[in-house]
């Protein structure tokens, strides 16, 4: 398999975004759920406007797994006033990492949560956190093998349905590492 590349997400890339992102949570997430609920969190979550605002924002990232020119999965983070929840400065979020169906089990999240502990280095924080739907096994195994741990829950909206999030953490020291 040719080498996986990461690419940083500019504002020329949104329709790209869009693709990968609806694709992606489609396939994760669209068994369990309404058509109609999926359809209005797909038209919300990546419209065009809401894109180009998270990608402006500068306590966001977003990244590419690009494969043969093509891309395969992505990543999401925020920090300061751009995370979801929490808002410590002496964290980093992880929002999503999505890769497409096909390519799961080969590595690519992994490459994608690499990039995202990277980043955690370069901003000196004090830990990681994220947010994993409780049906959403694999991605539980995947942080848990990972070395995050459960702190808390929270009710995440997928259209009218409320669905209870585990938010993980990952405490890291990288002065240990230096």
């Amino acid at each position: 398999m040719e080498s996986i590349i990461l690419e940083k997400v500019t504002i020329a890339d949104i329709e790209k975004l869009q693709n990968i992102g609806r694709q992606t949570f489609l396939e994760t997430f669209s068994l369990p759920n309404t058509e109609e609920n999926m359809n209005n969190y797909l038209s919300s979550s990546f419209a065009f406007d809401k894109l180009k605002k998270e990608i402006e924002n500068p306590d966001s990232k977003f990244f590419f797994a690009v494969l043969n020119n093509e891309v395969i999965g992505y990543l999401k983070v925020n920090s300061g006033k751009a995370q979801t929840e929490l808002g410590d400065n002496n964290a980093l979020e992880i929002e999503r990492i999505y890769v497409s169906k096909e390519f799961l089990g080969k590595k690519v999240g992994q490459l994608l949560y690499d990039k995202a502990l990277q980043i955690a280095k370069e901003k000196n924080v004090g830990y990681v956190w994220l947010g994993v739907w409780e049906e959403n096994h694999r991605a539980l195994a995947f942080y848990k093998k990972n070395g995050f741990v459960e702190f808390d829950k929270h009710i995440f909206k997928l259209g009218n349905d409320p669905q209870t999030d585990i938010m993980m953490k990952l405490n890291i020291d990288f002065s240990a590492t230096d």
